[in-house]
């Protein structure tokens, strides 16, 4: 019998996580992370209902629980870099860096303090262990598949963490829920970002960075509308825009952000070309087994997942001096700088990297040139 402390977010599948262990005759203990402070209208804190939730899980299964605060972290570790990387015009995706510092950083921290054996969490995710080596593997339910937000972790991470739902479907763990009637059976899943939640992105980051209004840009030249601020804009994006009965009448989708210029190219059309990219750069490589899988110079071909539930897509990536270069098998869509690449070899889990830029075989391709463009 081990020693387990559960992250538990008041969501279904942490519960089940909670429920499996108990039920295996492991001593669980409950722990609900309060990231971020806030209070509604009313002047409730907004994480109050999911640790209420929290609660009545754990008297349910019979386990203890408790609250602990990592607000001050979360802001040093996660949202200062959320903030710089939209400065910067990138898209963060700060699930990932809260994964490794926050999750499986002062929280693990915290729980090898109090003498826990493993800390268990409800991700959709596996493990296995050979001569003392963790490898990270997708988890049963494909659609479900979280390794994308658990690459930045390291082999002492790994070595302590659980995944209990990670051989199960989500409607296997509705059943159980319901099976046990747990309070949390039929909660709606969490969507976004968990600070931001179901507020206005806009406004939200208003808040935090002063936006400058520019003009939209097709990609011959033409000034074709204005746009709020480029922080607000990612590349494949066609909602929001505001031009959508000009030009040919086809959609327009954002293609490129001019960050010199402070303009936002579009073009006209789902299937534009410029849309696609033949190859991408990242940096700030991490590796789930603490090395590169290859050495520099040396092409790998691997599989590379480029957003959240995207099927996974064949590629070639060589790596120099902590940098990666990948080779799509065929031409990606929206490539957005400050999101992750994340690698796989079938279904284990080698690691990813931050994208820095995407091209095409020729970068060339249109009129609209952010060196060359007229004021």
């Amino acid at each position: 019998m081990a020693n387990i402390i559960v992250g538990m977010s008041g969501g279904v599948d942490s519960s089940v996580a909670a429920l499996l262990l108990k039920r295996a005759g492991h001593e669980v203990t409950g722990v609900f992370m309060n990231n971020w402070e806030e209070k509604d209208d009313c002047g409730v804190c907004t994480s109050e209902p999911d640790w209420a939730d929290v609660r009545r899980v754990c008297y349910a299964i019979g386990i203890r629980c408790y609250s602990v605060n990592f607000a001050r972290e979360y802001r040093e570790r996660v949202f200062a870099h959320f903030l710089e990387e939209y400065r910067r015009g990138r898209t963060p995706n700060p699930d990932v860096l809260c994964n490794r510092e926050i999750k499986f950083g002062v929280f693990l921290d915290l729980a090898e303090k109090l003498g826990a054996d493993k800390l268990a969490t409800g991700h959709f995710a596996r493990l296995d262990e050979s001569e003392g080596a963790y490898r990270l593997l997708r988890a049963k339910d494909e659609n479900k598949d979280q390794t994308y937000f658990l690459y930045m972790l390291n082999q002492r991470a790994l070595s302590r963490a659980m995944f209990p739902v990670g051989n199960l479907t989500k409607a296997e763990i509705r059943h159980i829920a319901r099976d046990e009637g747990l309070p949390v059976s039929e909660k709606k899943d969490s969507t976004g970002v968990c600070f931001i939640g179901e507020r206005n992105f806009r406004q939200f980051l208003s808040g935090y960075l002063p936006a400058q209004p520019g003009d939209i840009v097709a990609v011959d030249g033409r000034i074709v509308g204005r746009h709020d601020g480029l922080m607000y804009y990612t590349p494949g994006q066609r909602r929001g825009l505001g031009i959508g009965g000009s030009g040919d009448g086809r959609r327009w989708f954002v293609v490129e952000k001019d960050l010199k210029r402070n303009r936002l190219i579009v073009d006209q059309g789902e299937d534009s070309p410029l849309l696609f990219s033949d190859y991408a750069e990242g940096s700030e490589c991490t590796w789930l087994a603490c090395h590169p899988p290859v050495e520099d110079g040396v092409p790998l071909r691997c599989q590379v997942r480029l957003r959240h539930r995207q099927p996974l897509q064949d590629c070639t990536i060589t790596l120099k001096d902590g940098n990666v270069r990948m080779a799509f098998d065929t031409p990606q869509r929206a490539v957005t700088a400050g999101q992750s690449a994340v690698f796989y070899d079938g279904e284990v889990c080698l690691g990813g990297a931050i994208v820095d830029s995407a091209a095409k075989n020729n970068a060339k391709e249109h009129a609209y040139d952010a060196e060359q463009a007229d004021d």
